[in-house]
């Protein structure tokens, strides 16, 4: 498990569902991929690196 400190500065993560989701909705993957390349708005967005806990 990933501590803490490794959190990813000002990335803002509130998918408590997510196996790299910490408590103060901190992301703790060791990075993020945020698709697709041509999305216009917020709902064409999707977060790849989103893995279900358990």
């Amino acid at each position: 498990m990933v501590s803490k400190q490794d959190a990813i500065g000002r990335v803002k993560c509130v998918v408590d569902t997510c196996e790299y989701w910490q408590s103060g909705n901190q992301c703790i993957a060791s990075s993020i991929e945020i698709q697709p390349p041509n999305a216009r708005n917020t709902q064409e967005t999707d977060c790849a690196t989103f893995k279900p806990k358990g």
